[in-house]
């Protein structure tokens, strides 16, 4: 079956890209939006990031899949039209689909067209009997999905890899409420959970020897210089993981090596050598620490699966 883009909102996204940039860097401690990450140079490094040795998240998450699929299919149970939230490259995509009893349809949401409609295709040939309808979109703001075609048919929120630890577990709340009320009553979430562990895997994982989630990192900047004309000095500008116990998170920054300004639109921003720009957070949870955000967002707890070292969790949540 061909890809089917949603009307209303398959046209490219534009975005507040220039707002969002020029309030960060406003700031007391500098911010850049890790959601503008993923245009298209973005997302094939992040794909780069995901085959990485030091990269444990997306290997054990699809261990977790290949050994649970059946199961999570079941109970997502058939007739179900699954919402991929950050759908990316849709890489474990495929294992729950293929153990749905009888999907309804796939929607994959994802801020970067380009990838999106790349992974769309794919997804499409592989299931020709399923309706598949990518949406692009800011999936942190409101969004609309093609409606339901019958009352029978259930709708299920996925949302793979650890993106939800991107989010403070305040935002968290916010982003996960949205989903219940796109759900509905009786709706589902499927949600991957990276958790707390040995901080020398996690500074590894996210300051990999090869300096591929530098290059990710320092993306923003390329991206900023590219699309609103900024000149920030691409050289001037060092990767840093930072592992915090306290509040259980891998932060990433874009420190400063020297005394230096940017310009962006009409605004011209100065960095202290040393300073840091703070991009990106990765929270790591337990699984009753994650239940507690679920259940604030209106979610019940179903089923949780995890690998053998208890590094990562797919976790199952019902809406009441």
């Amino acid at each position: 079956m061909a890809v089917q883009w949603h009307p209303a909102v398959s046209r490219r996204l534009t975005g507040p890209f220039l707002a969002d940039v020029l309030a960060g860097l406003r700031r007391p401690r500098k911010t850049l939006p890790c959601k503008y990450f993923y245009d298209a140079a973005g997302s094939d490094l992040f794909d780069q990031i995901c085959e990485l040795p030091e990269y444990y998240p997306t290997r054990t998450e699809l261990a977790i899949l290949h050994a649970h699929a059946a199961e999570m299919g079941l109970r997502l149970g058939a007739g179900c039209q699954v919402v991929e939230y950050g759908s990316g490259s849709s890489n474990k995509t495929p294992l729950l689909l293929a153990a749905l009893p009888r999907p309804a349809a796939y929607v994959p949401v994802d801020i970067s067209g380009d990838h999106l409609r790349a992974s769309a295709e794919v997804m499409a040939d592989a299931f020709p009997d399923l309706p598949v309808t990518p949406v692009v979109a800011d999936f942190t703001r409101p969004f609309t999905v093609p409606p339901l075609r019958s009352p029978l048919v259930r709708r299920a929120a996925y949302f793979p890899g650890s993106t939800v630890g991107n989010f403070t577990p305040a935002e968290a709340v916010s982003l996960l409420t949205d989903m219940a009320r796109l759900v509905g009553p009786g709706g589902q979430l499927l949600v991957g959970v990276d958790l707390w562990k040995d901080e020398a895997v996690l500074r590894a994982a996210y300051d990999d020897r090869a300096g591929v989630t530098a290059a990710f990192n320092r993306n923003l900047l390329v991206r900023a210089n590219h699309e609103l004309g900024a000149d920030f000095d691409l050289d001037g500008f060092r990767h840093e993981a930072r592992v915090l116990r306290d509040p259980g998170r891998v932060e990433m920054h874009l420190v400063s090596e020297r005394r230096q300004t940017a310009r962006v639109g009409e605004e011209t921003f100065a960095f202290a050598a040393g300073e840091s720009v703070h991009t990106e957070n990765s929270h790591k949870y337990t699984v009753a620490g994650f239940q507690a955000v679920a259940a604030r967002a209106g979610f019940r707890p179903v089923r949780v699966w995890t690998d053998e070292r208890g590094w990562f969790s797919v976790q199952l949540y019902v809406v009441g």
